[in-house]
């Protein structure tokens, strides 16, 4: 028996927390629940999740802020619950290495099945996919894929979120292919978009800020108006 998903709900609400973590619980997953965070830092001093929901409106520390700090020290996916909805909103979440966001109020089965699509990405894809294990070369930008780590034309390196990472092997393994928004959703995330969704757009741009020479002229990651993007240049696959 496959162990069950370890899952830290971070939420100064009880009421949101304790029926979240009910709700997971009911549907295979281990939960622990910390109420800011403060909170959440002490429990993951004894013991780190698979993933971590995490509010974004909290007092003290806010949940963008917290997440920004745990992608500089860990690798462990974040979903977002957030009361925000507009685009720069969303884009800020991505900024801080969000892999996903869910506004409020949700519906606790579309909570569930983003958090089991975060976890197959995060923990499934590397051993399936063609890339994994490997380096790949595509305009002057060196990519290790297990490790995330881009290496740039000017030499910089840049570290990739989970979420990010696989947005950019769907993109390689499609070079020079335009992909829609929807498939890239797909491919990359685990699942459609939802009205008026934005996730792509978002990741795209956090994305463009890591691997392009001038991010208001990008030249890797094409936009195909009424198409969706493009990795517009040939991958070389390294030995």
């Amino acid at each position: 028996m496959e162990p069950k998903p370890n899952v830290l709900v971070v939420d100064d609400h009880p009421e949101i927390r304790n029926s979240v973590a009910r709700y997971l619980a009911r549907n295979g997953m281990e939960v622990t629940t910390a109420e800011n965070a403060a909170d959440m830092d002490r429990h993951m001093q004894t013991e780190m999740p698979d993933l971590i929901v995490l509010d974004v409106m909290m007092p003290g520390e806010d949940g963008l802020s917290a997440c920004a700090r745990l992608q500089e020290s860990s690798s462990v996916p974040i979903l977002l619950l957030t009361a925000l909805d507009s685009d720069a909103d969303l884009l800020k979440g991505f900024e801080t290495g969000a892999d996903d966001y869910i506004s409020k109020p949700f519906n606790p089965p579309e909570l569930l099945a983003r958090i089991k699509a975060i976890l197959r990405r995060t923990q499934l894809r590397p051993h399936k996919d063609e890339l994994a294990g490997r380096k790949v070369r595509f305009g002057g930008v060196t990519y290790d894929v297990d490790a995330r780590v881009i290496e740039r034309a000017d030499g910089r390196m840049e570290v990739l979120t989970s979420g990010e990472a696989s947005l950019l092997c769907v993109l390689i393994e499609n070079a020079r292919v335009t992909v829609s928004r929807d498939d890239l959703l797909l491919k990359s995330m685990g699942r459609l978009p939802g009205p008026f969704d934005r996730t792509i757009d978002n990741q795209v741009s956090r994305l463009r800020k890591k691997i392009e020479p001038d991010v208001l002229r990008p030249r890797l990651i094409a936009t195909v108006r009424n198409g969706g993007y493009v990795l517009s240049c040939d991958v070389e696959i390294l030995p």
